[in-house]
C-alpha cells in the first residue's frame, strides 16, 4: 500500500533526524538553564552554544532571542520596538497583521512584489515585510527595501519564517525565524536583533527580552537543523520545474510565475474548480497540500494574499499551495500530478458542457 505524500512543508517540515538527536540530548540535561547549580550551568552552556550555532549557521552577527516560534518573535518585535509607527505590506502573514491594525499598508506591485518606491516617509517607523511569501513563494526585494528604510530613518523587520535555513537572510535590523519550517520541532524559534537597543526590555529570561523558562532542547534541535544545511534546494528546484511544466501543460495557472520565487513553494490554480474540492480529492488520495496559508486554510474566503496581488476573488479561491522539503522525491511530484491533472481535465470537461448548454 502506498504511503502518504507530504507536500505541505511550508506549513510544517518533518523533524530532521539530527534535530531529534539533539533534542534528546537536551532533554537528558534535566535542569533549568537559569538555575545556579552545576546541572543548571550545564544546561546554560548548552543553550548558549545553541545560540552561537544558530547565529553562525545563519550568518547573523547580532543578537539571538529564543522564542516559541516566528509568531511570538514577530509580536515581540512589533510590540517592543522603540519606533512609534508601523508599516507593513499588504501580503503579510496574519501573525503580523493582527498586531498592527493601524499600520500603513504598502500596496503590491507587479507579480506580488512590493513597489519600493511606495515606501514614502518611514522615519521613526518599524517596517515589517516577509522575505518569502508563505502562499506564493515570492521573494521580496528586501535588499532594495533595506537601503530605503535605513536611509529614511526606519527599522526593517523581516519575517524569514519561510526563508531561514533555505536561502540567505536578507539585510535587515530584525528577523523572525521558526524552527519547524526547516526541520526543528514546533515550539522553538527566534527573533534576530541587530542590537538590543532596538527593543524595550520586558524583564525575565533571554537577556531580559523574553520571560519564561528557556527551551534548551528546542534550541539545541534548531541549531542542529540549521547545521544540516540546504544542499537539497537544487533538487527542490528541479522537482518544482517538473511540477510547473506539467501544470502549465494541463491548463493550470501559477501565481506570480514571473516573479522571483523560492523553489520550495508554489501556488497553482485549476480554473473552474474550488480549492476546497481539490483539497478533498487530494487528501482522499493520500496527498497533503494546503489552500493558501495553513493558518487560514479552514476559511472559505479567497486568499487575502492572492486578491492583494490583483487576482479576482473567484479565481483566487481556486488555488492550492504545494511546498517541497528535503525528503520530497520525484515519485511524490508524479503522484500529485496524477491526481491534479485528472481534476483539471474534469473541470475542463464540465466547463465545456456548461458552455455548450448555454449556447444550445
Amino acid at each position: 500500500m502506498t504511503g502518504p505524500t507530504y507536500l505541505d512543508h511550508a506549513a510544517s517540515a518533518p523533524l530532521l533526524p539530527s534535530a531529534r538527536e539533539a533534542m534528546l540530548r537536551g532533554l537528558a540535561l534535566d535542569a533549568n538553564a537559569s538555575s545556579p547549580h552545576a546541572m543548571g550551568r550545564a544546561a546554560r552552556r548548552a543553550l548558549e552554544e545553541a545560540r552561537e550555532a544558530v547565529a553562525g549557521a545563519l550568518g547573523w552577527s547580532g543578537e539571538v532571542i529564543f522564542t516559541s516560534g516566528a509568531s511570538e518573535a514577530l509580536h515581540l518585535a512589533l510590540s517592543r520596538s522603540h519606533a512609534r509607527r508601523r508599516v507593513v505590506s499588504a501580503v503579510e502573514h496574519d501573525a503580523v497583521l493582527r498586531h498592527v491594525p493601524d499600520a500603513r499598508i504598502l500596496p503590491m506591485g507587479t507579480g506580488g512584489l512590493i513597489d519600493v518606491a511606495s515606501l514614502g516617509d518611514c522615519s521613526d517607523s518599524l517596517v515589517a515585510v516577509q522575505q518569502v511569501n508563505n502562499e506564493t513563494g515570492v521573494i521580496q526585494p528586501l535588499s532594495d527595501l533595506a537601503g530605503a528604510v535605513g536611509a529614511g530613518g526606519g527599522v526593517l523587520l523581516a519575517d524569514c519564517a519561510q526563508g531561514a535555513g533555505k536561502i540567505e537572510l536578507p539585510p535587515c535590523d530584525m528577523a523572525a525565524i521558526s524552527g519547524h519550517k526547516f526541520g526543528a520541532p514546533s515550539g522553538i524559534g527566534a527573533l534576530l536583533v541587530r542590537d538590543f537597543g532596538l527593543l524595550v526590555p520586558t524583564g525575565g529570561q533571554e537577556r531580559g527580552y523574553r520571560g519564561g523558562t528557556e527551551n534548551v532542547p528546542g534550541a539545541m534541535a534548531m541549531a542542529a537543523a540549521l547545521a544540516a544545511g540546504h544542499d537539497w534546494m537544487a533538487e527542490a528546484g528541479r522537482l518544482r520545474a517538473r511540477l510547473e511544466s506539467a501544470i502549465l501543460a494541463a491548463g493550470g495557472e501559477i501565481a506570480a510565475a514571473q516573479s522571483p520565487r523560492i523553489v520550495t513553494i508554489g501556488s497553482y490554480r485549476v480554473p473552474g474548480l474550488a480549492s476546497a474540492v481539490q483539497l478533498i480529492r487530494l487528501d482522499s488520495a493520500g496527498i497533503a497540500v494546503s489552500a493558501g496559508s495553513a493558518c487560514s486554510s479552514g476559511s472559505l474566503k479567497p486568499s487575502r494574499v492572492l486578491t492583494a496581488m490583483g487576482i479576482e476573488p473567484g479565481a483566487a479561491a481556486e488555488f492550492v499551495r504545494v511546498s517541497i522539503g528535503p525528503d520530497t522525491r520525484e515519485a511524490d511530484i508524479e503522484r500529485f500530478l496524477d491526481v491534479w491533472t485528472t481534476l483539471a481535465e474534469e473541470a475542463r470537461s464540465r466547463g465545456s458542457v456548461a458552455r455548450a448548454g448555454a449556447h444550445g
